[in-house]
């Protein structure tokens, strides 16, 4: 299909730092080929500190979206003019849209990572989930998975300045689903090992593994892992995370961040365009491993 950029072609980005790694990129603007759209999605590196003026930028020269990475998920909010619920919820915000000149705060991590778990053919309603970190990615994780039936959720943090913050989206969270959700000391190995027997699914949502520091992993001891527990990565740089290695080698199933970045990606598309992206097409040319 022939596909160029003219004087109307609208803006989509991502913004984050690094993300010279990200398939964000590819995987949009092949949709948009598919699809025969006159949008192009560009990765621009910003940091915490030239997030303001960034989105400044963007917003004079007419930008009509934008996804957000690490570390900006939570950074972005004081620059929104409006939040939908779920990011509300969530206290966090991956995807923004541009209506009427407004900036309008949204998440798609939740629904694309549920989706990835189901779409890897597991059903985790009705079981427990172990989450690790309480970033803007996990938040919107625990957010999804408390709205579609999880009954229960343990979330595990560093015992830092964040501390405060993450115990009141739980109970917040908690008292607007019913869902019961603890937080817990990542450092506390003991209630760690237990909160993992007891669930279906652990879910890291921090970035310790991520490249380039790949040889780090949440999990001391990988003894921890039963073979009945569905053990996922958000991270999909690299695709097998040393978290990953010592899960395959427990028994357990694995699953990296690739199919949630698909299908949260998809999410975002059909809020700019309205129109579903080409899932089938876009999964077999950019993640088939």
């Amino acid at each position: 299909m022939n596909y160029e950029i003219t004087g109307a072609t609208k803006l989509t980005a991502l913004l984050g730092s690094p993300v010279a790694h990200s398939i964000s990129p590819q995987m949009h603007n092949e949709a948009f080929r598919q699809l025969g759209l006159n949008y192009v999605y560009l990765a621009f590196d910003v940091t915490s500190e030239t997030l303001k003026d960034a989105v400044a930028g963007l917003k004079a020269v007419g930008i009509c979206g934008f996804n957000l990475t690490m570390p900006l998920k939570v950074d972005i909010l004081p620059l929104l003019d409006e939040l939908t619920p779920a990011a509300k919820l969530a206290g966090a915000v991956n995807t923004v849209m541009v209506r009427d000149k407004k900036l309008i705060g949204h998440t798609t991590d939740g629904v694309g990572y549920l989706r990835s778990v189901s779409a890897a053919g597991h059903d985790i309603s009705g079981k427990k989930m172990t989450l690790l970190g309480a970033g803007g990615a996990a938040t919107a994780i625990c957010a999804q998975a408390a709205l579609d039936g999880i009954p229960s959720i343990d979330m595990f943090k560093r015992k830092n300045a964040t501390w405060d913050k993450a115990l009141e989206f739980c109970q917040k969270t908690s008292s607007k689903t019913g869902c019961k959700i603890r937080l817990l000391d990542l450092q506390n190995e003991e209630l760690l090992a237990q909160s993992i027997s007891e669930s279906a699914i652990l879910t890291n949502a921090t970035n310790l593994g991520m490249a380039p520091n790949t040889s780090v992993s949440p999990i001391s001891d990988p003894s921890i892992l039963h073979k009945d527990l569905i053990v996922s990565d958000i991270i999909y740089n690299p695709r097998e995370t040393l978290l990953l290695r010592q899960a395959k080698e427990r028994g357990c199933f694995c699953m990296n961040g690739l199919y949630m970045l698909l299908y949260q990606g998809a999410a975002a598309f059909t809020c700019w365009t309205g129109q579903e992206m080409p899932i089938e097409i876009i999964q077999k040319k950019y993640f088939s491993n």
